[in-house]
């Protein structure tokens, strides 16, 4: 049988005599002021008593708290716990309620910030992060794929032991290609990989290094322009995907208005997640678009669909905060902006609902562009609405234009009775 503690009938009162004690007003004013439920706050208290009969277990001084200190608790503790019941054991509450006490007890001076990475690795990174920045002036987004793509192959080559440029030879990045698509075989991730080693190199050819010999082996992939024809949803598949956000889902306004923002107006994912309310002008009718891909800005027309979409989720189902995001977190912390993944895994959620295998939420911009060419609608129209910088990106939507098409085929071979 499971021992049992008078004191874990009463939580508050065992953490008021702990070492957890003289900051407990803090943490749960932190969790109030993210406007998270009573019953989460509940949660994550009964966490804390997990955590702190730990401690005073181990003997573990509050001003050792750190990363690696959760680590063992999470990681080695909980999978052989006995400690008396009833307590948490939850692996993901126990690691938020770790986490913001954390953030907690740093925001008061009681434990050290979190070090920034060192070591050779840290310090490469961080020079070539700030070439990015400062001389390619490349964007958020593209510096971080980049960075992560280019710290496996340095943890590949130099784990361990210093990093000696000199060293790296083209069979290394044969063969952490190689390793990359093993895991992902796919043409935007091979794209993706020749970019970042190309970009890299580039970066190093510029300290010095001789990268000739490298360069050489990183080819892209066979992808010819306009080989293939745009992957857009069917009118069936649009209706059903709709009809998917429904009241069994957390937060079905806020993913069908998401879905429209993309289906009616054309756009990305990042553009969604880092749309504010001061860009909607519900009188003109108009969105202004100031974070996007080509860092510029655009005005476009906003669809009455659209718009009702958007206020229904800003009325009843956004929850108050003070962020002016139009899209906030469906969990508290409210006020933290919500990120492009979230968009990512709203429109993936609804197409694996009903039943598409494949997750790609630039679908959504191709399905608005054919919709458009079979329409009527000209390449250059679509190129404006969709915001192409080059009319040839739009060349695609051609194929889809089947009544042009079919004025300039010829006769099929023995088809014409003589």
């Amino acid at each position: 049988m499971k021992r049992t503690n008078p004191l874990y009938s009463s939580p508050e009162a065992f953490l008021l005599a702990s070492v957890l004690a003289p900051h407990m007003d803090a943490y749960t004013a932190h969790l109030q002021l993210g406007r998270y439920a009573t019953s989460t706050i509940r949660g994550y208290i009964l966490g804390l008593v997990h955590f702190a009969h730990w401690m005073a277990k181990d003997n573990i001084s509050i001003n050792l708290l750190n990363e690696m200190v959760i680590h063992r608790f999470l990681n080695d503790h909980i999978p052989h716990c006995d400690c008396p019941s009833p307590v948490n054991r939850d692996f993901f509450t126990l690691r938020a309620t770790l986490g913001n006490l954390l953030k907690v007890l740093r925001e008061q001076g009681v434990i050290a910030e979190q070090p920034a990475p060192t070591g050779d690795i840290a310090d490469e990174l961080s020079r070539y992060h700030a070439y990015m920045q400062n001389v390619r002036g490349l964007s958020v987004m593209t510096c971080r794929g980049r960075l992560r793509t280019i710290q496996r192959l340095l943890l590949h080559k130099f784990e361990g032991r210093p990093v000696e440029m000199e060293t790296l030879q083209p069979n290394d990045i044969r063969q952490f290609v190689t390793n990359q698509l093993k895991q992902v075989d796919t043409i935007s991730n091979a794209k993706a990989l020749a970019a970042a080693l190309r970009d890299y190199l580039g970066y190093r050819a510029t300290c010095g290094d001789h990268v000739d010999s490298m360069l050489g082996v990183i080819s892209l992939p066979a992808n010819w322009s306009l080989a293939s024809l745009p992957r857009a949803l069917a009118p069936a598949d649009v209706d059903r995907l709709l009809e998917s956000f429904n009241a069994a889902l957390p937060s079905p306004k806020r993913g069908y208005a998401m879905v429209r923002c993309a289906l009616d107006i054309g756009l990305r994912c990042s553009e969604i997640a880092s749309l504010q309310l001061s860009d909607i002008d519900w009188r003109s009718g108009t969105v202004t678009l100031n974070r996007t891909k080509a860092l510029r800005q655009d005005i476009l027309p906003l669809p009455t669909i659209t718009g009702e979409a958007l206020a229904d989720y800003i009325r009843y189902e956004r929850p108050k905060t003070t962020n002016q995001g139009v899209f906030v977190r469906v969990y508290a912390p409210h006020d933290q902006s919500i990120s492009v993944d979230t968009v990512h895994r709203v429109i993936r959620d609804a197409y694996h609902r009903i039943g598409l295998t494949h997750g790609r939420s630039h679908a959504l911009r191709h399905t608005l562009a054919c919709q458009l060419v079979n329409h009527g609608s000209s390449l250059k129209e679509v190129a404006d609405l969709l915001r192409h910088r080059s009319l040839n990106t739009s060349l695609i939507y051609a194929k889809l234009d089947i009544t042009s098409l079919a004025a300039v085929a010829l006769p099929w071979p023995g088809s014409i009775k003589l």
